[in-house]
């Protein structure tokens, strides 16, 4: 029964982190999130990256709006090509309603759905190692539809090693937009995520060891052969170069 109610509690958190990461609307390719999906009258045509959270912040609409108009149930999935209905309020055309959300305030936090953030930890107050080497092709950004991670350059087949001791809560690629991915659990705080995997080395569930070899790099959900790495604190995301070592490195802590 202990078991049982352990695997359950990770369900749930790992779900939890699941729709932090939609909403953050991450994409390893600048290309890819600097191009708007089109529209056609009151339709909008999904583009790779899309999410509801960054069409809805685009279009002036709620993500609750949305999916109740298209019938979209959480965690809010789209397939690329999908033609999402917006709402048209007092005949305003599309291109009006985006500049309108574009100057708008931001919305309260209950007008949507995305995860509440909280006071970022004090560094050194965790030892984390560097997951791979290689060059930042994409650093962090704190922006809407920011880059919720760093995106790291490499070589296929590149080893990728995790951060910190833990239990990896998720091993799979339903996550569109990140490839096969690999989550861990390092304590009721801290996950870490890694992105765009080749090969994965480890099964849900499984304890792992400070830069024990847990994936190889590739480009799997993305246009380059590159680690797209989180880490997240109570679910929202950090900076990870505000709380790795210096490349080359181990933790000092």
């Amino acid at each position: 029964m202990r078991k049982e109610s352990i695997v359950s509690k990770w369900k749930r958190n790992v779900i939890v982190l699941l729709l932090g990461l939609l909403l953050a609307a991450c994409s390893s390719n600048k290309a890819s999130t600097s191009k708007a999906g089109s529209y056609s009258g009151s339709v909008y045509t999904v583009k790779r990256g899309d999410t509801l959270y960054r069409i809805s912040r685009m279009t002036g609409s709620s993500v609750g709006a949305l999916a109740s108009l298209n019938g979209i149930s959480a965690p809010y999935t789209l397939e690329i090509g999908q033609k999402i209905r917006v709402k048209r309020s007092g005949g305003s055309t599309a291109k009006k309603k985006t500049a309108v959300a574009k100057s708008a305030k931001p919305r309260s936090s209950s007008s949507n759905t995305s995860v509440a953030k909280v006071a970022a930890p004090p560094v050194g107050a965790r030892c984390w190692r560097w997951p791979a080497s290689g060059k930042i092709i994409e650093p962090f950004s704190s922006s809407d539809g920011g880059n919720k991670g760093i995106d790291i350059a490499g070589a296929r087949g590149q080893p990728i090693y995790a951060s910190a001791a833990g239990t990896v809560v998720y091993v799979g690629n339903q996550l569109r937009g990140y490839g096969n991915l690999v989550m861990i659990k390092h304590s009721e705080d801290y996950i870490t995520a890694y992105a765009h995997n080749d090969t994965t080395l480890v099964n849900n569930g499984q304890k792992v060891s400070a830069g024990q070899k847990i994936a190889t790099m590739g480009s799997s959900g993305s246009d380059l052969v590159n680690l797209h790495f989180q880490i997240r604190y109570r679910a929202t995301a950090l900076d990870p170069q505000r709380y790795l070592p210096p490349q080359g490195s181990r933790p000092s802590c």
